[in-house]
């Protein structure tokens, strides 16, 4: 069943944050640069849009650092035990990442935005307008662990 594909970065995130860490991401401003090869039309329509949504390679975790199994999150003996697949970090197999940030504004292949929780040289595989009907359908539900966890995830960032 193991199957491999080759991905090629279509951006790179320019300023922000330089090291990942685990909160305040709040406030955090960046900048994706597209790569100059793509049209500049292909960025046309996308400044009607308030969100992006962003799939980035965790081009900073070390590939020794995997768990594919399960462990308490952040290591807190109060929270659950849970695999690979209920956690949201970067120990994944392929090291990939999504994120939802706001789109500020559009200059030719520079879209500013903010609360993209990717660092400066992060590379970006894939770029996305959120459509809100794209969103979770039905009844959503979590255990009380993640919003404990990431109370001050989006709080603002301080130096």
């Amino acid at each position: 069943m193991s199957e491999s594909y080759e991905v090629t970065a279509l951006a790179h995130v320019v300023g922000g944050r330089k090291e990942p860490t685990d909160d305040y991401w709040g406030g955090t401003r960046s900048i994706i640069r597209i790569d100059p090869s793509f049209p500049a039309d292909s960025t046309a329509g996308l400044a009607d849009f308030s969100h992006l949504e962003i799939v980035f390679r965790f081009h900073l975790t070390d590939p020794a650092d995997l768990h594919p199994g399960a462990r308490r999150p952040r290591d807190n003996p109060d929270w659950p035990p849970v695999g690979i697949f209920g956690h949201r970090n970067m120990r994944r197999r392929n090291w990939l990442g999504v994120s939802r940030c706001r789109l500020l504004h559009v200059d030719g292949l520079d879209l500013h935005v903010e609360d993209l929780d990717a660092v400066d040289g992060t590379p970006v595989l894939d770029i996305k307008p959120w459509f809100a009907t794209m969103g979770p359908r039905g009844e959503i539900h979590e255990p009380e662990w993640p919003g404990v966890m990431l109370a001050d995830y989006f709080a603002p960032h301080h130096d």
